[in-house]
């Protein structure tokens, strides 16, 4: 008998969580031709209707598997290159130009859509439940007028982790010393109905180079919820030398297999008063790339570790299994939400003894190289 601690890896799901999730910005899908978005195990195809509207079905013509993705738009509808069968954006074949009349049954699936922050919204929900508007993110209406600048949008295909190693950030306290370079001196959580939410305040570490969080010229307040399953606003105030900048950062995936997931994320600054338009690019563009480098950290790591069923936590953890229960509301039939997985539930982090061992070893490492210069 061993008293060896198992690594249970587990087994990743095939369902993909139910809520609404960000295909990228609005803007990028309104040019009048299809798009083509891996997710939810498949292909889907958006485009944009003479009305304006976008729409969003499942890529592959229900008629003989063409691409309707290499089709083209016509009218409303979306044509199959393979037969021109013309689909429209409620999921019903509008047309077969060869044919007397249309299949009573030609539908296919249809993504109920909403356009939320300049972004494109989509409801998935295996049960094919009617698309939940109560629960949408909220809108930012700042962000969407000449106070901030542009969204500057990102993505990163993530392929050998589950998307649920993303959400764990929520509540891991420690990996920002560790992989983001940064003091965490206040961390707590608040999980609620579909949100989960991580409050931290972080100084950059002087002995590093910066990057992420890291910078040892910045303090940073955080405030960062998922709404759903997949998208996370994050509310930012980075206080550089006293120059202080708000910053909202979207964090978003699309699940694209049992163990890939496209990463998005976003950033938009206010402007600062009395800065110039080029001057207000600038800053937001450094801070793209700042927390860009965040983003990459976490890739790598994802990239590199295994799945944990069972991670053996300390108490400077935080509530990694409260976590995993919120998360996995989105993942059983609505019939089976547990109150566990949606109740109020909060922790603070201490996180005294973790800043004294790292602000010693910081001093030690400073120490370390002064005596090699």
């Amino acid at each position: 008998m061993t008293d060896t601690r198992l690594l249970d890896q587990g087994t990743a799901p095939t369902r993909f969580a139910r809520g609404w999730h960000c295909l990228g910005l609005a803007a990028d899908f309104s040019d009048g031709k299809p798009h083509a978005i891996e997710g939810f195990g498949t292909k889907l195809v958006v485009w944009q209707d003479s009305k304006g509207a976008l729409n969003v079905l499942d890529g592959y013509c229900r008629h003989m598997g063409g691409d309707l993705t290499q089709g083209e738009v016509k009218g409303d509808e979306i044509a199959c290159p393979f037969h021109d069968w013309r689909w429209g954006g409620d999921g019903k074949c509008k047309a077969i130009p060869y044919a007397r009349r249309v299949p009573l049954r030609a539908r296919t699936q249809r993504y109920e859509t909403v356009v939320r922050n300049g972004q494109l919204m989509i409801w998935h929900d295996p049960e094919g439940s009617a698309a939940d508007h109560e629960i949408l993110p909220p809108e930012l209406p700042d962000v969407m007028s000449d106070k901030y600048t542009p969204w500057s949008w990102h993505t990163k295909e993530i392929n050998g982790s589950h998307c649920r190693e993303l959400i764990d950030n929520v509540a891991d306290m420690a990996h920002f010393y560790y992989v983001h370079f940064a003091f965490p001196t206040s961390f707590r959580n608040i999980f609620e109905g579909h949100t989960a939410t991580q409050f931290m305040e972080s100084k950059g570490r002087p002995d590093t180079m910066g990057g992420g969080y890291g910078d040892e010229n910045s303090t940073l307040k955080s405030v960062a919820t998922y709404y759903g399953p997949s998208y996370m606003i994050n509310w930012l105030e980075v206080d550089y030398k006293g120059f202080i900048t708000e910053v909202i950062l979207i964090n978003c995936h699309i699940p694209t297999g049992p163990s890939s997931f496209l990463l998005q994320y976003g950033i938009s600054v206010r402007k600062p008063e009395g800065l110039d338009e080029k001057t207000c690019a600038y800053i937001a563009e450094r801070y793209t790339e700042s927390f860009g480098d965040g983003f990459l950290q976490d890739v790598a790591i994802w990239e590199n570790k295994v799945a944990v069923q069972n991670p053996l936590l300390c108490e400077e953890d935080g509530p990694v299994y409260q976590l995993r229960r919120w998360y996995e509301q989105f993942y059983v039939d609505a019939a089976d939400v547990a109150p566990e997985m949606t109740d109020r539930f909060e922790f603070e982090v201490d996180t005294t003894k973790a800043n004294e061992y790292w602000h010693a070893e910081v001093a030690e490492n400073l120490a370390r190289r002064a005596a090699d210069v």
